[in-house]
């Protein structure tokens, strides 16, 4: 039964990838910091994950700990996703990009995450937040 699950979700996953374009090297960047990010959970290095929160998300959560008691309160499946895909990348009103990142969670259950990469004044990409939903459902 979890193959079967797994299958379906790499099924859905590639068919809400983004099309057969190339990405731009702004769109490159900004998934490696997501990748970067996800990585950083899995690996339990909690430091390295907060290091790539945007200025605006540090000042919500200034500490390492609050960050972290926000992660394990309401993103589960961010913080132990099980295997993910990247889907759709189009930008926002405000300038940022937005990755649709599928995500099977700890509890098998499929998840999409909104990733808001905002540029930095030093030309770094930060995570600006996060919007999970259960399913794997497209952006609209």
């Amino acid at each position: 039964m979890r193959i079967k699950s797994f299958l379906a979700f790499l099924v859905l996953a590639g068919a809400l990838s983004t099309p057969a374009r190339a990405q731009s090297a702004a769109e490159l960047e900004a998934q490696d910091v997501v990748t970067r990010q996800l990585e950083a959970f899995l690996a339990g290095d909690f430091e390295t994950a907060y290091s790539y929160a945007s200025p605006d998300i540090k000042r919500i959560f200034p500490t390492l700990d609050r960050f972290m008691s926000m992660v394990q309160n309401g993103y589960l499946p961010v913080l132990r996703p099980g295997n993910y895909a990247f889907g759709r990348v189009e930008p926002d009103a405000q300038g940022r990009l937005v990755w649709e990142v599928l995500i099977q969670g700890p509890d098998g259950a499929d998840y999409t995450a909104a990733y808001y990469m905002e540029r930095q004044t030093d030309g770094t990409w930060k995570v600006d937040g996060v919007s999970l939903r259960k399913g794997a459902a497209g952006m609209t």
